[in-house]
C-alpha cells in the first residue's frame, strides 16, 4: 500500500513557478486590446472627416405649429439614403440615442437627450417606410420607422424605433401623405 500513497502524491499539480510570463501575457492581450479599441475610435474619427462636407444640422423654428404625431422611442443612427451599412458620423447624427419625434406642419422635430437634436423640414422630407434594419440595428421585418431625406445635396436615412411599434404605421401613412401633398403643390 505504501507505493500506492507515493504514486498518488506525485500526481499531486506542481507550484506555478513562472509568473513573470503570465504576467507578461496578461499585459499584452490588455495592451492588444487597447490598440484595437483606439484603432477603432481612430476609425470612427477620420469616417466624420470624410463626411465634413454635410451642412450643419437645422435647428426646429420658434413657431413649428401644431404637433400632428409625436413619438418616444430610440434613434438609431443615419446612412447614406439606400445604403443601410453606410452610417453617417458628422454632426452626431452616429449617435445611438433616445428621441422625441413630433412631426408638425413645419416637418420633423428630432429631439435627442445627450445628442444634437435636429429639424428636418418638410420640404426636405421625401419618404416614410417600415424596414428591418440601418447600420448597427436589426430587428424583425417592419420594426424600424426609416425617413429619407435631404441634407445639402445628399440624401440620408434616419431609423427611428417608437416605444410602442404599432405607431409606425400611422408615421408612414401620415408622413407620406405630406410629402406627397408638397411634390404637388411644389408642381403647380
Amino acid at each position: 500500500m505504501t507505493p500506492l500513497i507515493l504514486l498518488a502524491a506525485e500526481r499531486e499539480s506542481a507550484e506555478v513557478t513562472d509568473w513573470a510570463a503570465r504576467i507578461g501575457w496578461v499585459v499584452g492581450l490588455a495592451l492588444f486590446v487597447a490598440l484595437v479599441y483606439w484603432l477603432m475610435r481612430e476609425g470612427w474619427k477620420w469616417r466624420g472627416t470624410l463626411q465634413s462636407d454635410l451642412p450643419a444640422l437645422l435647428t426646429a423654428p420658434d413657431e413649428p405649429g401644431e404637433a400632428k404625431l409625436s413619438m418616444s422611442g430610440r434613434y438609431h443612427g443615419s446612412t447614406t439614403a439606400g445604403q443601410w451599412l453606410d452610417r453617417i458620423v458628422a454632426h452626431g447624427l452616429g449617435t445611438r440615442s433616445r428621441v422625441e419625434l413630433t412631426l408638425t406642419d413645419a416637418g420633423l422635430d428630432v429631439v435627442r437627450p445627450g445628442a444634437t437634436d435636429f429639424f428636418v423640414p418638410v420640404g426636405a422630407l421625401r419618404e416614410a417606410r417600415l424596414d428591418k434594419g440601418i447600420a448597427g440595428k436589426v430587428l424583425t421585418e417592419g420594426g424600424l420607422l426609416v425617413v429619407t431625406w435631404e441634407h445639402g445635396d445628399k440624401l440620408l436615412d434616419s431609423g427611428f424605433r417608437s416605444d410602442r411599434a404599432a405607431e409606425h404605421n400611422e408615421w408612414v401613412e401620415t408622413l407620406n401623405q405630406m410629402i406627397n401633398k408638397t411634390e404637388t403643390e411644389g408642381a403647380r
